[in-house]
């Protein structure tokens, strides 16, 4: 390690200090504690990745220890995930302990305690104990039961553990100090009475301890040289060895517990109590629904072990708490599927082509690139024929000098097939397009090595044939909440923030060498995204979910500083910062109104430049806005008038109804730019 020591982490400078001053380097062994009480979470990979990470650095055992104190809401459905997300992260743990098997010697140190006067049991309320404590600027005060007699306290905890009491009718508590500056130290509890069956030791124990006694004991039990822990449990280091100074043995390890900042990302919930609320409440569909951030969830989205892995590592290990925008995960999902993941085709919102020049019954296989970044993965035959499916927004009647997409009268590329050119259309009753009719130049066939094929046109479409096609049902999926701290809001509820438009569900078609997939198999849908197979599918019935797509917005935004990710001189992606379209707009919306008609004009301009770089599903989730942002409100009406335009689609129900609430609305500036969109798009 000395090579590296310019790169350290400051816990590898512990560990490395550690070893200076004598440690034998065979000491050394760490631990991931999990509480058995929900799925594993984005947020945990960091603990997971610091603690498995050292035992690799440092050829060092680490344990996987389940802290199994509460029974009222431990489960084994959750340490069974605890263990598959874990091994699918590409982690072994050496050992696997519970806190749970620890309950006799804990019960044992608790009477020896007892025995020298440093612990009692208090007959009093939950509420009594805490309105004692006292607060950070006013000392505790002594329970009056703080003096009670060895002999009593020893019979009153023997009857407890015999169940002899209700629930909430005693505790065991050590006895500190009431009037420390540290309110942890003032008398914590060690022990309370749960009338619960544990996961584990069923019905056997009726009193359970407490986690401060249980986790630095479970730690010395396991010979854990260092406790890593996130930046939450700092203050309760001081009563860690307090505790640890009650029964430690020199001949023995001794556990250094030490800190780290959690890892929190924007658009995101990283309490399992709440995430457990989604689950409840029906907001999603279970810990693994694509949405959610458990690693189920993520796996079950196509996130990749090494995606994640490579994202933990470019946060790196801090001492301060910072918020990591989701962008950056997506980055490192995009770059790994980049490499992995096979191209394939498919049409997601189709509109019929026939190519009228092209034989009747005719059908030819044509040799496709299975993954260009890999010279390894090969190519493979998709089938031609007359008529297609093509992306409804590839097409325009007319367009101007900047579309590079299927228009009539000029030329594009199929992929991997031929040139065509269109010619015609065929529309419904309404006016909407139903039928694209082109011709193509058989010589044209891309890779045949004519003049022909080889011949420069500007677009390029994905297509599949529809006599061929694959019908699947396609989820897309956004973030789950709107706001970008759903929890931070002391005044609302988080559940406020949830995105009404988080998924959508859709018929698409895939090229049939799709028909036969394994399940969580990743594809990269060229042009639209990374797909994967989801445990919904059968043989008949094809489902895929949205992993992430295409388009690189963490090289847009600013990337975690050195200072946030403490991460040597690791490179970061992209350091010039340049903001996002959609945060342009967003910015625009709170200052619109505010602003003199000149200066509003100019900035009406800025929006529209804005906004032909933005996605329509990027301003889906500002329809929800507050009825008194009403800047944010006008600004997204003159933005999605662009992306209908310059995407060439038609609004939605979505749309239609947030431009039908415009029209009503107070605002004239509001009132008259959806109105404006409304009669453009004949929605009444």
């Amino acid at each position: 390690m000395t090579e590296e020591k310019k790169s350290l982490n400051f816990l590898e400078h512990i560990v490395e200090e550690d070893l200076a001053n004598g440690m034998n380097p065979k000491d050394l062994r760490f631990r991931f504690p999990p509480e058995p009480n929900g799925y594993l979470h984005i947020g945990h990979t960091k603990a997971i990745g610091i603690s498995f990470g050292l035992g690799l650095t440092y050829d060092a055992p680490v344990n996987l220890r389940f802290d199994d104190t509460n029974p009222a809401k431990e489960e084994q459905e959750y340490v069974d995930a605890i263990k598959k997300d874990i091994s699918w992260l590409g982690y072994q743990w050496d050992k696997e302990c519970y806190s749970s098997d620890y309950f006799q010697q804990l019960y044992d140190w608790t009477i020896m305690l007892i025995k020298e006067g440093k612990a009692y049991v208090d007959s009093q309320s939950s509420e009594k104990i805490a309105e004692q404590k006292g607060t950070t600027t006013e000392p505790g005060i002594n329970s009056p039961f703080r003096d009670r007699s060895v002999e009593e306290n020893l019979d009153l905890f023997n009857r407890m553990k015999a169940g002899e009491f209700d629930e909430g009718a005693h505790v065991v508590r050590a006895k500190i100090d009431m009037e420390d500056p540290n309110m942890l130290m003032r008398d914590p509890l060690m022990y309370r009475i749960l009338k619960k069956s544990h996961h584990r030791t069923g019905d056997e124990w009726c009193i359970y301890p407490m986690y401060d006694w249980t986790h630095g004991e479970s730690d010395y039990i396991e010979n854990i040289s260092h406790s890593l822990c996130s930046l939450e449990f700092k203050p309760h280091r001081k009563l860690y060895d307090w505790f640890l100074d009650q029964i430690y043995d020199n001949e023995t390890i001794r556990p250094k517990q030490r800190e780290f900042a959690r890892l929190n990302l924007s658009y995101t919930i990283m309490s399992k109590r709440k995430l457990l609320r989604l689950v409840n409440d029906g907001i999603v569909k279970g810990w693994d629904d694509p949405r959610m951030p458990t690693i189920s969830g993520l796996r079950r989205r196509g996130y990749t072990p090494a995606s994640i892995r490579k994202f933990v590592e470019t946060v790196g290990v801090a001492k301060r708490e910072n918020v990591i925008d989701v962008s950056l995960l997506e980055f490192c999902v995009r770059e790994d599927l980049n490499k992995t993941a096979p191209r394939v085709m498919a049409v997601l919102d189709p509109v019929k082509l026939v190519i009228t020049n092209y034989p009747d019954n005719e059908e030819e296989w044509l040799e496709a690139e299975n993954n260009p970044e890999d010279e390894r993965a090969g190519s493979r035959e998709i089938p031609f024929s007359k008529e297609l499916y093509i992306e409804r927004e590839d097409f325009k009647e007319e367009a101007g000098r900047k579309y590079f997409r299927l228009t009539l009268g000029k030329e594009v590329r199929l992929k991997n097939a031929f040139i065509i050119k269109g010619e015609s259309v065929i529309k419904d009753d309404e006016g909407n397009v139903i039928e694209i009719q082109c011709t193509y130049d058989p010589k044209s066939k891309s890779g045949s090595g004519t003049e022909e094929s080889k011949r420069n046109v500007k677009g390029t479409l994905h297509w599949v044939s529809i006599k061929h096609a694959i019908k699947a049902e396609i989820r897309l999926y956004d973030r789950l909440f709107n706001d970008e701290a759903p929890d931070s809001h002391k005044e609302k509820d988080f559940m406020d923030f949830i995105n009404p438009s988080s998924l959508n569900v859709i018929t698409g078609y895939v090229e049939p060498s799709l028909k036969e997939v394994d399940l969580l198999e990743q594809f990269q849908f060229q042009r639209l995204g990374y797909f994967n197979v989801d445990p919904d599918s059968k043989s008949d019935s094809l489902v895929f979910n949205k992993t992430v797509g295409l388009r690189d917005t963490w090289a847009k935004v600013k990337p975690v500083s050195n200072k946030q990710a403490n991460n040597g001189n690791k490179p970061q992606p992209n350091k010039q910062r340049e903001v996002l379209a959609i945060d342009e707009i967003k910015r625009a919306g709170k200052k619109y109104t505010n602003l003199p008609e000149e200066k509003r004009e100019a900035l009406k301009i800025k929006i529209l430049e804005a906004a032909k770089k933005v996605e329509i599903d990027e301003l889906v989730s500002l329809y929800a806005t507050a009825a008194k942002k009403i800047g944010t409100r006008i600004v997204v009406t003159l933005a999605l008038g662009v992306v209908l335009e310059t995407k060439n689609i038609n609004p939605d129900k979505e749309a239609m109804d947030f431009l039908l609430k415009g029209k009503e609305d107070a605002n004239e500036l509001l009132s008259k730019e959806a109105q404006i969109l409304a009669s453009k798009y004949n929605i009444r």
